[in-house]
């Protein structure tokens, strides 16, 4: 792959398998919410809870991209629900950040990423709010971008197009890589920025996307691509 200077990753599910993370983190919230503010389990269980965030989320679409906000903005609503001071959506919020971003990492990911960052620049792009410096991976890359500070989720162009611009890289120079067929393959085609797809899972091709791009189903793989 000539005249590539840098690569950008997608994080959750593409560094680390994000579905049980979550999951712990918001049970780690729900214990500290029991021990602490219990009279807010006393009205919701954790399904309820979500459909109070995704409520949030139709209710204010200008902030459906920022995933730290909606979950603040649902523990503010079930602090005032069940009487307890606003302070306790920045109590509760801590509890599940801080296990959110306790990852397991795919087997290949330190190995590729020592690899590759001896011959690249290294970029994240990511609808999520995980923190790479928390979770030890800050020193392969360069600059990480959420869509929360963003303003726009993926596939939206304009996340990839701004860490280009703060990058001072062409869209030429770089290859996106993550498992989504629309926010990582579709976004980075939209952006005009080569995507790689990276199908741990052998999935199907969606049938109606455009045309499948360059697939890997390893990191492993990916390093070979630019031996």
């Amino acid at each position: 792959m000539r005249g590539v200077q840098a690569i950008i990753f997608d994080l959750d599910d593409t560094l680390w398998e994000v579905g049980p993370v979550i999951v712990r983190a918001e049970h780690a919230m729900l214990a500290f919410l029991a021990e602490r503010y219990p009279r807010v389990l006393e009205r919701h269980t954790l399904d309820s809870m979500r459909d109070v965030r995704a409520r949030m989320a139709l209710e204010h679409p200008a902030m459906r991209h920022d995933f730290t906000w909606l979950r603040l903005e649902s523990l503010r609503h079930h602090a005032r629900d069940a009487g307890y001071p606003e302070s306790m959506a920045q109590e509760a919020f801590e509890v599940f950040y801080r296990t959110r971003n306790e990852v397991t990492l795919y087997d290949d990911v330190l190995p590729a990423l020592e690899q590759l960052s001896v011959r690249f620049r290294l970029f994240a792009v990511s609808n999520g709010n995980a923190d790479l410096a928390t979770i030890g991976l800050g020193r392969f890359f360069e600059h990480a971008l959420a869509a929360r500070e963003a303003g726009v989720l993926k596939p939206d162009p304009r996340i990839f197009e701004l860490l280009l611009q703060r990058a001072g890289l062409g869209t030429g120079q770089v290859v996106h890589v993550g498992d989504d067929a629309v926010a990582d393959v579709e976004g980075a085609r939209r952006a005009g920025v080569t995507p790689v797809w990276l199908n741990r899972r052998g999935k199907e091709w969606p049938a109606a996307a455009s045309p499948p791009p360059l697939t890997v189903s390893t990191l492993a793989e990916l390093v070979r691509l630019f031996d």
